[in-house]
């Protein structure tokens, strides 16, 4: 006899909960479908830039994805590098589903993470057994520094296809790896049945056919559920599809926009009351101002790197501070981007190189709308300098007022965005690099003014 099997998955969620209250209801009515039904969650569900992520670690995520409750998901990157070792390792504590990660082990021990399932088994009411794996992005310059070893989807893939096969009739990829190492994956690896896919925030409206292998991809921040079908018969796939379910065409009730507004509200009011700072003067986004933004960030860069130069983009800084009590929820609104510090080593002579290419690319930059990496403002924006200076009438280069030796070694601070865009190769391609972990670039600017600018000891932060 036949069966059917229905799989919806959500993708790259990103804390966007404005469309949460129709999705969450829509997964609950595919359990009451005929047939059986597996909910799924492919990663980056959790984005620090949301107030109440931010207040909670996550934590608050977790519970919605249990209201449903999800039977399993795996991780993605803001998961990952978003959250320290500490925080990842307490995130799904109380999570009422399985995550699943093959790639991503303790170096300590060489494990995998306490919360996570290499793969799962899973048997439909009629006794076939399908192997889940979850896979996430291979991103080692930044989860080496963070405490972790991530491996290659394609050295990790094969050894866990070796112990599930024996075990199961079919094979589903949990992937946050993105489209192209899917559709890669799909073409090395035909004895995958179905590919989930997510991280590139692409979406496949009626699946993809690689092969005998379907790719499925529902997009980004809620936009669509995705829904694979398959039909079973003597514990092997005979048919198998997919599509999209749009949110906006989803019934919405009156008390939808209530309910995202208080997820803002909630994790608001948390954040406001905890006090960073007492500032005796405003901090400004405009350069001309008395007391730029820019220019006290610089100063906590450098700080925290170590070094006597730092390199900031004015796009960074989104609204300034006020003069007095400044809260979380303010530097979290100011610098909502998931960026880390890095100190980048260059020698003189290529330090020079990075400048000539900042200067050349800064009046195109200036007004350049950015998406993504990290970057969650408008657009890029001026590139400030400390400790660094350009003399435009030779095309020179300074380092705190004297002349760079070209032999030499300088380090300099900034943040891991400017390495991920594609406007200065020399970082990446010359620069020796160390991440700074696990700050983001508003933990440290918050903790320099909690240094410098003590809040009063009953409010100040505990």
């Amino acid at each position: 006899m036949e069966e059917v099997l229905h799989i919806y998955h959500t993708a790259d969620l990103h804390s966007h909960l404005d469309k949460w209250p129709k999705t969450r209801r829509r997964l609950q009515e595919a359990k009451k479908e005929a047939g059986t039904t597996m909910l799924i969650d492919l990663g980056d569900f959790i984005d620090r830039w949301h107030p109440l992520t931010e207040a909670t670690n996550g934590r608050a995520n977790v519970e919605l994805m249990n209201e449903v409750p999800y039977d399993f998901a795996t991780i993605g990157n803001n998961e990952g590098v978003g959250n320290s070792k500490a925080i990842l390792n307490h995130l799904y504590d109380e999570a009422a589903f399985s995550v699943l990660l093959g790639n991503l082990l303790d170096p300590a021990t060489c494990e995998l993470p306490h919360w996570a399932e290499e793969y799962h088994i899973y048997e439909t009411p009629r006794g076939t057994k399908l192997g889940l794996i979850g896979l996430t992005a291979y991103f080692p310059l930044t989860y080496g520094p963070n405490g972790w070893w991530i491996r290659r989807p394609e050295e990790a893939l094969p050894e866990i296809l070796e112990k599930v096969l024996p075990q199961v009739d079919e094979v589903i990829l949990l992937s946050h790896l993105g489209v192209s190492e899917d559709i890669k994956l799909a073409e090395e690896f035909p004895e995958i049945a179905v590919i989930l896919g997510s991280h590139t925030h692409h979406r496949f409206p009626h699946g993809r056919m690689i092969g005998t292998t379907l790719l499925a991809a529902a997009g980004k921040h809620g936009e669509y559920i995705g829904r694979v079908e398959l039909v079973l018969r003597d514990h092997r796939i005979i048919g198998k599809s997919a599509i999209n379910l749009a949110t906006r065409e989803l019934p919405a009730l009156p008390a939808d926009q209530k309910e995202a507004a208080d997820y803002y509200e909630e994790g608001k009011l948390l954040l406001e009351s905890r006090v960073r700072a007492e500032l005796p003067y405003p901090l400004e986004t405009d350069l001309q101002s008395p007391h730029p933004f820019v220019d006290t960030a610089l100063e906590a860069v450098k700080e925290k790197g170590g070094t006597e130069a730092a390199i900031l983009n004015s796009g960074l800084f989104l609204h300034g501070l006020p003069q007095g009590d400044v809260n979380d929820f303010q530097i979290q609104q100011a610098l909502p981007h998931p960026m880390h510090l890095i100190n980048v080593t260059l020698p003189g002579r290529e330090l020079i190189r990075l400048i000539w290419e900042m200067e050349k690319n800064r009046f195109f930059l200036r007004g350049f709308p950015v998406i993504g990496m990290g970057f969650r403002g408008k657009i890029f924006g001026e590139l400030i300098y400390s400790g660094i200076a350009y003399h435009r009438q030779d095309r020179s280069v300074t380092w705190n007022g004297e002349a760079i030796v070209p032999e030499k070694k300088y380090t300099f601070t900034t943040v891991d965005h400017l390495m991920f865009v594609p406007f200065f190769p020399t970082i990446e391609l010359v620069g020796k690099i160390a991440f700074i972990f696990p700050e983001f670039l508003r933990q440290v600017v918050g903790e320099y003014l909690a240094e410098r600018f003590p809040a009063d000891q009953e409010s100040r932060v505990k």
